[in-house]
């Protein structure tokens, strides 16, 4: 939907512009361009270490041509967490293992292509079980692990969209700068006419015009999404989080699935027969 907006926010400004009877070549002002883009590229990069500026170019580019998690991905990764536990519960540690320790060889995550594409996700179920079947934690600490995982992902994350939500709450400073200088400019056409000034003049309001719609009609949209995008994936995190705590308890695979089910918004949660005909699946597929 991220490029429907954009052309939603083009469309109805400079369309109602046109039909008004504007003149878009009025609008084309490339130095004013120059002087706020630049100038809020410039402070994104004085403000920010560089793994923050990577990852917020990162997740805005995903958050205009990306999606969340949908109801599709989620029942993927429960009928990935109930078949690894079954083999767990079934087989043994030993069983598991091959599986955890290179999941993309794995023929069980194969199964599942939308998990292997999360790195994070991979890392983050595959990591807890390693320490899990390797040491004697209870319940509590693996809760506590995976709530901290999640914490320090959640920080880095929120840094990058708190880098962009300043920078687009800049531009309508920046754009007045570029008015001011536009007016600066037009100073020194004040023998030339009202015509020449006029022109002069409404070039340099293109300025403030510029900084307020980045800000409210892009950039700002944009650093929202990116903060959608960061609380879907968590809530994601949060299901694998609520199976792997439950199968610490010594619950069997399907109530550990259930679990993480219940952790999953009502408008993307599969109902309890969508997972009771998944699970089935998962088993036919072991």
């Amino acid at each position: 939907m991220g490029f429907v907006g954009i052309i939603t926010v083009l469309f109805s400004v400079f369309g109602g512009y046109v039909l008004a009877g504007g003149h878009l070549h009025v609008v084309f002002q490339p130095f004013e361009v120059m002087i706020i883009f630049g100038a809020a590229l410039g402070g994104f990069l004085l403000g920010n270490p560089m793994s923050t500026v990577k990852m917020a170019f990162g997740r805005a580019i995903k958050a205009v041509v990306g999606k969340g998690p949908s109801k599709k991905d989620y029942v993927e990764v429960l009928q990935l967490l109930f078949q690894l536990f079954q083999i767990f519960r079934k087989d043994g540690p030993q069983a598991v293992e091959k599986h955890i320790e290179e999941p993309h060889s794995s023929e069980i995550f194969k199964l599942y292509p939308s998990f292997l594409k999360n790195h994070h996700a991979v890392d983050f179920l595959c990591d807890t079980m390693k320490i899990t079947l390797s040491a004697d934690l209870s319940q509590y600490d693996v809760d506590d692990l995976l709530d901290q995982d999640i914490k320090v992902a959640h920080e880095e994350e929120h840094a990058a969209q708190h880098a962009v939500q300043n920078t687009g709450d800049a531009f309508p400073g920046l754009g007045i700068v570029a008015a001011v200088l536009g007016i600066v400019h037009t100073m020194g056409y004040l023998d030339q006419g009202a015509t020449t000034i006029g022109e002069h003049v409404a070039a340099a309001l293109i300025g403030t015009f510029l900084g307020v719609l980045a800000c409210y009609g892009f950039v700002g949209p944009i650093a929202l999404k990116m903060k959608n995008d960061i609380d879907a994936e968590g809530r994601y995190m949060m299901v694998i989080k609520a199976a792997l705590v439950s199968l610490q308890r010594g619950a069997p695979p399907l109530v550990c699935v259930e679990f993480g089910r219940r952790t999953i918004f009502p408008h993307d949660r599969p109902t309890f027969e969508e997972m009771d005909s998944a699970t089935k699946d998962a088993k036919k597929a072991a």
